[in-house]
């Protein structure tokens, strides 16, 4: 994990010993602008930052990036200008952040840089700084330029109590989602099941988190089906991994309990239903609903979060091999269920049935499963939007918080015509439907039955948005994105503050 140093300063920016300035433009009706608090940077310009920076080709689009040599005009030799887009009203978060990540990739190599961006938006400009550096180099042998080492946010006033807790917290966050990403950038030949389990003990113990992992011969003696067939073809047998955080004693009875329940294949071949090879070894980022529940679950205890937290994470590599799973298999999951394997390629949604059903026993007052499930999803709402069903209550509250922090999900239905297209000849359900259409809301329906139905539920699809194959953009790199965790601690401190 490499994120820069964050530290707030009331000091001058045009005077401040660093080597570069971060400020940020917007376009409207006008043409290029600066930022709403700039006004100390341009007068250093004499007045004339903004027609500097349309000469140079600015336009205030988001995730552009502009540099120039200051010649002496402030103390930092360097300038960046980094676009929000169009801002109606006041900037976002979401742009703020965003921009801040552009800036933070631009400043690779830097040592030392102030932004003003933390002057609209401290949080968001401390999460997307942090974020926008983030590089994963465990692997290299030979590094280029480092990320950038410091960023100073500019506020008021260094000293204020809210602007402390407000940085404490971003870096929490930010921290927590770089965790993510590390666990989904590690390849699969050192990240498999029992690997995965160890890691994330580690860190929950760490946090003071209680801990338990049942191996092959537990998840058979307690009939564990779906993770068992699953991970039945591995050398690398699976494991179920359950977190427990309780808030400390002195912040009063907990507001509620919360159920996380996270996929987490390690790899996923297809099985006996071999994928194509070609891109393949994205299939390294199967278990990022794990990662994200894992992470999660430590950054509560981390915030001290008023709100219970267990997380049931099953943990498999689907491989096809002479003890893999067959298409015609029956499997009895956790609980009794029976479910007729017609594509073992479909065995996200296997694993996390079981899980869901044990995660239910703890009589959670909210439940939460979120998992890269579904091709699917990606047809439907593209590599950056999540798809997020379940109760419908509690599916547009989680819904509304993801667009709040910036993941962007949106509220798809359970269609109940869906479910007879699950029918099986043999068993009480069958694992796919036996046509391709609705896929996403077909894994969701399969996925209900599984869900007690007193608990209100809200499933996350993520396949496309928890891993970048394309360039970078805003604070979002290449590979592992980290989604959904700043969702997921979101909700939590709704329902700590909301009930």
């Amino acid at each position: 994990m490499t994120t820069p140093t964050l530290r707030l300063t009331d000091g001058s920016v045009t005077t401040a010993t660093v080597d570069a300035l971060v400020v940020g433009t917007m376009s409207g009706e006008g043409g290029l602008q600066l930022l709403p608090g700039s006004a100390e940077v341009d007068a250093a310009f004499d007045g004339a930052l903004s027609d500097l920076l349309a000469m140079l080709g600015a336009r205030g689009k988001a995730d552009e990036v502009i540099k120039v040599p200051t010649r002496g005009a402030i103390s930092a030799p360097l300038l960046i200008a980094t676009g929000l887009g169009e801002v109606d009203g006041q900037p976002t978060s979401e742009q703020v952040r965003r921009a801040a990540g552009a800036a933070s990739r631009a400043l690779s190599g830097t040592a030392r840089a102030v932004t003003t961006l933390s002057r609209i938006d401290l949080a968001a400009a401390a999460e997307g700084t942090a974020l926008g550096s983030y590089a994963f180099t465990a692997y290299r042998s030979r590094n280029g330029d480092g990320p950038l080492g410091q960023m100073d946010l500019s506020v008021p006033s260094a000293s204020d109590a809210g602007a402390t807790a407000d940085l404490a917290r971003a870096i929490a966050v930010a921290e927590a989602v770089a965790a993510a990403r590390d666990l989904v950038n590690t390849p699969p030949n050192d990240l498999y099941p029992a690997s995965f389990a160890d890691r994330a003990v580690t860190m929950a113990q760490a946090a003071g988190l209680r801990t338990e992992v049942l191996d092959e011969k537990a998840l058979r003696r307690d009939g564990y089906g779906g993770i068992l067939g699953v991970g039945g073809g591995s050398s690398r047998p699976p494991r179920l991994v359950r977190l427990h955080y309780a808030p400390p004693a002195s912040r009063g009875k907990p507001r509620a309990k919360v159920a996380l329940v996270g996929k987490g294949v390690t790899f996923d071949t297809g099985g006996i239903s071999i994928k194509p090879a070609a891109k393949m070894e994205e299939m390294t980022m199967d278990m990022a609903g794990a990662a994200a529940v894992v992470v999660t679950t430590v950054l509560a205890a981390r915030l001290e979060l008023p709100v219970e937290v267990i997380a049931t994470v099953p943990m498999a590599e689907n491989m096809p091999s002479a003890t893999a799973y067959r298409p015609g298999d029956v499997l009895t999951m956790y609980g009794g269920t029976t479910v007729e394997v017609l594509n073992t390629d479909a065995e996200g949604r296997l694993i996390l049935a079981d899980a869901l059903v044990r995660a239910a026993q703890d009589a959670p007052d909210y439940l939460i499963d979120t998992a890269t499930l579904t091709g699917a999803q990606i047809v439907a709402l593209g590599n950056r939007t999540s798809g997020i069903m379940g109760t419908p209550e509690f599916r547009d509250r989680v819904t509304a918080i993801s667009q709040q922090v910036g993941e962007n999900g949106w509220a798809m239905p359970l269609p109940e015509h869906l479910r007879s297209d699950l029918d099986s000849k043999l068993a009480d359900i069958a694992n796919v439907a036996s046509h391709r259409w609705g896929g996403m809301l077909t894994a969701g329906v399969f996925l209900s039955e599984f869900v007690a139905d007193d608990i209100p539920w809200a499933h996350l699809d993520i396949a496309g948005p928890a891993y970048n194959s394309g360039s970078p953009w805003g604070y979002t790199g290449k590979g592992g994105t980290g989604v959904p965790v700043r969702t997921l601690a979101a909700v939590l401190a709704d329902i700590a503050e909301h009930g």
